[in-house]
């Protein structure tokens, strides 16, 4: 349904309709922060990373035509923009991860928001800890639904090169997530 509902905005794009803009930004701005603020480690730059990818859809958006996922598409974009940010700044970016946006929490019960809370402070600092490359490809691949050969094609890479950042970042992910890392 979500993909019908994404050519329909799409194509309302492609004929003008700025509402219909507004529409993709506000459908995907929460997943498309949390991804920038994942590979950045800073909210503000991912705030402006977003910003950018949107202004830039903008600008060629009546010409635009949807081939495959847009959620894929806007996220290999955010990924993009972040990887440029990362060189320009020269890999220097190590700010603390911080919530891209405040989430509710459906738990209720104070001890388990605890344990949630620490079991995510876990895995951002995990994620934090691998290397850009493979944290990049391991949060196209499971956050945002990419195929191996959608990433691949889209960073000029084997197929076997994705693969293996994938692997190696699932084994010290289990490692930095069960402590045998430090």
């Amino acid at each position: 349904m979500s993909a019908v509902a994404d050519k329909w905005l799409v194509w309302k794009a492609n004929r003008g309709s700025r509402e219909a803009v507004l529409e993709i930004y506000e459908k995907y701005k929460h997943d498309l922060m949390t991804l920038a603020a994942a590979l950045l480690r800073d909210t503000g730059g991912a705030e402006d990373v977003v910003h950018e990818v949107f202004a830039g859809f903008l600008t060629y958006v009546e010409t635009f035509r949807l081939t495959g996922s847009l959620k894929g598409y806007l996220a290999t974009c955010v990924a993009n923009a972040a990887r440029n940010l990362n060189k320009a700044a020269g890999g220097r970016r190590n700010a603390a991860l911080e919530a891209a946006e405040e989430v509710q929490s459906a738990v209720i019960d104070p001890p388990d928001a605890a344990i949630h809370g620490e079991q995510l402070q876990r895995l951002e600092a995990a994620l934090g800890r691998l290397p850009y490359e493979q944290r990049e490809v391991l949060l196209l691949h499971v956050y945002s639904g990419l195929k191996f050969k959608t990433i691949a094609r889209q960073q000029g890479l084997s197929i076997n090169t994705v693969q293996g950042r994938y692997r190696y970042a699932l084994d010290k992910m289990r490692s930095l997530l069960n402590g045998e890392v430090e």
